[in-house]
């Protein structure tokens, strides 16, 4: 059991800063928070281009080429959209 979840270490790695940017969207930071999560899939897609099939863990759930597609689809979507979105106005 211990084995397997030092394996998903990139899984990890990821999420950690994922919700590290939910926390700070919670904390009413809504740019700076998107843009933390934006980093975290990034983070998914270097590791999951990096890393060898076996070492990505549940970061590798298709071909490599189609989920290094679509996290740098999700990476640069979320990044564009968090920096479209017009700062409040007080």
């Amino acid at each position: 059991m211990v084995r397997r979840l030092r394996q998903e270490w990139p899984l990890a790695a990821s999420l950690a800063v994922v919700v590290v940017g939910l926390v700070v969207v919670a904390g009413d930071h809504f740019r700076r928070g998107t843009v933390i999560l934006a980093f975290g899939v990034a983070l998914a897609l270097f590791l999951r281009l990096l890393l060898p099939g076996s070492e990505a863990g549940l970061l590798a759930v298709r071909s490599k080429r189609v989920d290094v597609a679509v996290l740098a689809l999700l990476a640069v979507a979320t990044s564009v959209l968090a920096l479209w979105v017009p700062p409040p106005s007080n």
